[in-house]
């Protein structure tokens, strides 16, 4: 089979297609075919070399997280899925034994770690963590929801947004924040929504939108978001000096989730505030696999729709990959067959 594996950790230029043996599926595993997979900030990650899970000695090293297909093969114990049926997958991996896994919600899982793989022709997964797609719902369509959405729709859940209030996302056009929006639409709430591309603004508004401010320096945007209103919530998928931007536009008792550091590994902001104020930072990484039932629910109900930019063939992943390194996106890039 074929897949796009990391040849050299040098950026999109270290793409290559190889040829690798059809898996088999061992007890509780499954085998994909797959039909679309989104890619993420976290796969160039991995491929301009920034992260410490992949090595030279690691490659080629085939990523990819988020997979849709259809069942293969099963191996033995395996009662959820069968040949023929259509599912995506729900990329977290877990000890689960740790009293987070026993407890819930998963995504605390003191080993919590992601599935990696996906830019392949088929995969081998552990069965149990592929999520059914209903009728009506496309692999294309479901290969975008598992790492942007799953991870965007924790964030809101865990903030308690709900009608009425209002959430302030800086970085509105990346995946997460664009997740946001739709799903803060989804919740009946209003959103105010940052980014250094008027362009890229007025696509997000035509998903959902309610506020866009155009801009990256923090103190602009802190006027600027006081003049629409006093946020209920802050979904902050950057990190670095939006933490002290969101906490001080933030309103008494509001609460802030944290997901990334794209924007910097370290924040200031003033402890003073924090506690009076009544405020909360939270982090939160991914989602659980009930969170991603729902997506997929709220897709096939009609009430959501992911943002596709664009599909590539496996041959072109290095130019998706191209295409955000450059940013130059609002929606998935999504890999097809």
């Amino acid at each position: 089979m074929r897949a796009a594996a990391f040849a050299e950790l040098t950026g999109p230029e270290g793409v290559r297609i190889i040829d690798r043996p059809t898996p088999e599926p061992e007890s509780g595993e499954a085998i994909v075919d797959v039909e679309s997979r989104a890619i993420n900030r976290h796969d160039l990650w991995v491929l301009e070399g920034g992260s410490a899970m992949v090595e030279t000695d690691d490659l080629p090293f085939v990523s990819g997280l988020d997979v849709a297909g259809t069942v293969q093969s099963v191996g033995e114990e395996v009662t959820h899925v069968a040949p023929g049926d259509e599912v995506v997958l729900c990329p977290i991996e877990t000890c689960r034994s740790c009293r987070f896994c026993r407890e819930g919600p998963e995504n605390r899982c003191e080993s919590f770690s992601l599935y990696h793989g996906g830019l392949a022709e088929s995969v081998c997964v552990t069965a149990d963590r592929l999520v059914h797609r209903p009728d009506g719902v496309d692999a294309t369509t479901a290969a975008a929801l598992p790492t942007a959405y799953l991870t965007a729709y924790r964030m809101l859940q865990r903030a308690n947004v709900g009608a009425t209030d209002l959430v302030f996302i800086p970085g509105a056009t990346g995946g997460v924040g664009l997740a946001a929006v739709q799903l803060a639409n989804v919740l009946g709430a209003q959103t105010v929504g940052t980014s250094s591309s008027a362009r890229k603004l007025d696509r997000v508004k035509s998903l959902g939108l309610d506020h866009a401010v155009h801009g990256t320096e923090p103190d602009v945007l802190r006027e600027a978001v006081g003049e629409i209103g006093t946020p209920d919530a802050v979904v902050n998928h950057l990190g670095g000096p939006y933490t002290d931007l969101g906490m001080d536009v933030l309103r008494r008792d509001g609460t802030m989730v944290v997901c990334g550091r794209t924007a910097g590994d370290r924040s200031e902001f003033d402890v003073a505030d924090l506690f009076r104020g009544h405020k909360r930072i939270i982090g939160s990484t991914m989602g659980t696999q009930g969170d991603l039932e729902t997506l997929v629910e709220l897709v096939s109900t009609g009430e959501l729709t992911p943002e596709i930019d664009e599909t590539y063939p496996l041959e072109e992943t290095a130019s998706a990959f191209e295409t955000m390194q450059d940013r130059e996106m609002v929606g998935k890039l999504v890999i097809t067959s």
